[in-house]
């Protein structure tokens, strides 16, 4: 049976729409042009037109962040395809299911260096969890509905689906049920999914269900514990059962990056982000810890520090959906493997009389007392003196809290100025490239979560280098009528790099110092306010107009170039061996 006959192109536009797309970011092409030609006046999916097929991307990973749904970002074959796999990669990395539709050349094409012809599925195979080329156009409701399935189970991550140019042309049947799985993916048995791995304890493959009950046994005998928190309690929606647990056992909380809203971080059980510039007190709890509980994290080394002295007296218990994140970096002693929605229930059961030694938490609050900064109103004077990094991402903070926004933050000095400072984050609110570390990152990624939750106001922080790298999309801001908030922290420099030249090379600063165009008037041009910001006093009330500004907007914010992030852990140290503030400079010879 069929419902009669269709192009290939229009069979991807209803399988997109029918696995459930509601918008899709894009860039038009030659060989994606046949699909673009059946949105003409098309009811859906929604097309958001991009500057740049990497801002596509990145905006897919927002919404999707954003949302909790898949993201789709559309792109041509060649350059318009290669152009996608920063965003891809900073989606696998940081576990965001994201579906990519690329055009390609016509199949009979391919292989003969065709205009604009490149190995795309070659390409994306590092950076995706699968890559379909289709080559009828009959397999494309099927593949699109696998697809989906593959970008969201699992550890989520992205998914290409390329197409040559005749397949969007070529006719076939439309099935009454348009995408139709090729296999009951709901009723694979659960012993099919652990085929290949398993969980374990010490080294022994186990059941789930044992190494959860050795978790237990191992909780209940430990008197330093410490429970971190990453994007895995996000992604499987588990941070109210989290929270609950920890409340209960009365458990130190420890949130990753990509963790801070997984768990209220002016709880007063949390102890803060840990690793290379986390909070002095996380970094002491693990490193004093005798159990360590992870729930969803990699393990990364920017947060382990010196992988061989991390938590040196502790065992580990991890718990993850990915088998390859167990003992990746560091000795996991108890390893849980599946989805949280599934583990974390009975872990919580099995422990649910235990109770945290009331020494643990006098020790811990020792360490919070001593880096404890004493609250001081800003005179006269300091308020003409210029801004500094740490009060503009204490401000942003703030108003984010206040108002309940969406905060999207880049990378480098600002992201871990915001990480330390971030407020109580709901889910699915605190929105940055942990794993990848993207540049550019912010302002596209926040364009997408502004679709996906037009209720919430969204922030967009970056630099003023990553600022640069996507500012094209200031246009697409607007062409959508999005109200972005957007602060540039603007230190005329690429600051973290600076800072590890200034710190670690021996103050010789090469390619560091950053010239800029006068950011107000790029904004003006674009029919946005802007605003420029250099004096302390000046800040609080600058970020209030901006959250209330019936439209986006935009803040330079001019702090000086010499303002850097503390704590640090330089390279090589133990998360103990901290620099506080900065060290002596050293002179370039």
């Amino acid at each position: 049976m069929s419902a009669g006959r269709a192009s290939g192109a229009e069979l991807l536009r209803r399988a997109l729409v029918n696995a459930g797309t509601r918008v899709m970011f894009g860039h038009p092409g030659g060989a994606i042009l046949p699909f673009y030609d059946v949105l003409y006046g098309a009811p859906a999916p929604r097309h958001i037109l991009m500057r740049h097929e990497q801002g596509a991307a990145h905006a897919a990973d927002g919404y999707a962040r954003a949302s909790g749904q898949v993201g789709v970002c559309v792109a041509t074959s060649g350059p318009g395809a290669a152009n996608l796999v920063t965003g891809l990669a900073t989606s696998l990395m940081d576990g965001v299911p994201v579906v990519a539709v690329t055009g390609q050349v016509p199949s009979y094409l391919m292989g003969t260096d065709a205009f604009q012809e490149c190995d795309t599925l070659g390409i994306m195979m590092p950076v995706t969890k699968h890559g379909f080329m289709v080559k009828r156009p009959e397999d494309i409701p099927a593949i699109v509905a696998e697809a989906f399935h593959i970008a969201r189970s699992g550890r989520p991550g992205p998914v290409l689906i390329d197409i040559p140019k005749d397949v969007q042309f070529a006719e076939a049947e439309i099935p009454d049920e348009l995408a139709p799985f090729n296999r009951d993916w709901s009723a694979e048995p659960a012993q099919a999914k652990e085929r290949f791995a398993t969980s374990y304890v010490d080294g022994k493959p186990t059941t789930s269900g044992a190494a959860i009950a050795a978790a237990v046994a191992r909780l209940r005998k430990s008197s330093r514990p410490v429970l971190i928190v990453g994007r895995g309690v996000v992604s499987s929606r588990t941070a109210e059962v989290v929270r609950e647990f920890a409340e209960a056992t009365n458990l130190p909380v420890v949130t990753t990056l990509l963790g801070l809203d997984a768990f209220p971080t002016l709880h007063p059980q949390c102890v803060g982000m840990p690793g290379m510039h986390g909070t002095e007190r996380s970094n002491h709890t693990i490193s004093e810890a005798d159990l360590i509980i992870g729930l969803g994290l990699r393990f990364d080394d920017r947060m382990t520090g010196k992988v061989s002295r991390f938590a040196p007296d502790a065992g580990i218990i991890h718990f993850d959906i990915d088998a390859r994140a167990h003992g990746r970096t560091i000795r996991t002693d108890v390893a849980v493997l599946g989805d949280l929605k599934d583990t974390i229930e009975p872990f919580v059961r099995g422990a649910e009389d235990y109770r945290v030694p009331k020494a643990w938490w006098a020790r811990i609050q020792q360490w919070r007392r001593e880096a404890a900064e004493p609250a001081t109103p800003m005179d006269a004077q300091q308020a003409k003196g210029p801004l500094s990094g740490r009060q503009c991402a204490r401000g942003i903070a703030n108003v984010v809290r206040r108002r309940q926004s969406i905060l999207v933050t880049d990378v480098g000095q600002h992201q871990m100025w915001l990480a330390q400072e971030v407020a109580d984050a709901d889910p699915c609110t605190h929105l940055t490239s942990g794993g990848l570390g993207t540049m550019g990152y912010a302002l596209p990624a926040a364009l997408g979560a502004a679709v996906a939750a037009p209720e919430r106001a969204v922030w967009a922080v970056v630099g003023d280098g990553g600022f640069q790298m996507t500012s094209q999309e200031l246009a697409t801001i607007v062409q959508e009528g999005l109200h972005v908030r957007i602060a540039i922290i603007n230190n005329g420099a690429l600051g973290m790099v600076r800072q590890w030249q200034m710190r670690i090379h021996g103050g010789r600063r090469v390619a560091s110092d950053l010239g800029a165009p006068d950011f107000a008037a790029l904004a003006n041009a674009y029919r946005i306010h802007a605003e420029t910001i250099d004096r302390a006093g000046d800040l609080d009330q600058a970020l209030d107009r901006a959250a209330t500004w019936p439209g986006p907007v935009l803040l330079d914010l001019r702090i000086p170039a010499e303002d850097e992030v503390y704590p640090m852990v330089p390279a090589g140290a133990a998360l103990n061996e901290m620099w506080m503030e900065a060290p002596p400079e050293k002179v370039a010879p």
